[in-house]
């Protein structure tokens, strides 16, 4: 069975990185990565969080608080989540990365420019694939992060009519934290192991969900 046996009715939309462009700032990331990880059901991932929340002692718990958070969590325990999630085969990962040492020097204030056609190019591949059903309601939830000021409701009127009026799609955008969301924690995971990569140099975690990705683009390759 394909992916394209499944319609993705839920989009959970993570991001990794900053976009801020003064590299001589030590936190200042190479990369902004944006990440979506699309399930035609979202419960099958709720449990995924569920469980490692119920196998934690009480102080870890405590320590994380009411959502799973990579750049938090334990190695034993993003491996874990990340393994649960590479036995879910009827998810669809989509990744673009801003490199961001080549973007055109104008674009480093038009930041909201950046972040749209970002997501505009992630959700125009998903429609490309056929992922998503044409005649029910796509759900398009993101992480309140950050950059999440630019997804005000002026973007998400935006967004939803661009979409509706391009691809005959229905969408709803919301924004919500991950507390909020259960599937925003999956997609904080993917988002973190897929920076690591690219990042750190580092691909032990995104290997574990690589065969689940069906796009991993560069935007500004120079």
């Amino acid at each position: 069975m394909s992916l394209r046996d499944f319609f993705m009715s839920y989009i959970f939309m993570d991001e990794s990185g900053c976009l801020g462009f003064d590299f001589t700032k030590a936190n200042t990331s190479k990369y902004f990565i944006i990440t979506f990880v699309c399930v035609p059901s979202k419960r099958p991932i709720e449990k995924i969080v569920k469980r490692i929340f119920s196998d934690m002692e009480k102080p870890e718990r405590q320590r994380l608080g009411s959502a799973l958070h990579a750049n938090k969590a334990t190695m034993r325990m993003r491996m874990k989540l990340l393994h649960q999630l590479h036995e879910k085969s009827d998810t669809a990962i989509m990744l673009i990365r801003l490199n961001k040492q080549k973007v055109y020097t104008n674009l480093h204030d038009e930041k909201h420019v950046l972040y749209n056609y970002i997501i505009n190019i992630l959700l125009d591949r998903i429609f490309s694939k056929k992922l998503v059903p044409l005649d029910d309601v796509v759900h398009l939830i993101a992480s309140r992060r950050e950059t999440n000021r630019f997804l005000n409701e002026n973007f998400k009127s935006y967004l939803s009519r661009e979409i509706n009026s391009n691809h005959q799609i229905k969408i709803d955008v919301s924004v919500k934290t991950p507390a909020e969301e259960k599937g925003l924690q999956i997609a904080d995971f993917v988002s973190w192991a897929t920076f690591r990569k690219y990042e750190n140099k580092d691909e032990s975690y995104y290997n574990i969900i690589k065969h689940l990705v069906v796009e991993d683009a560069v935007l500004f390759r120079g």
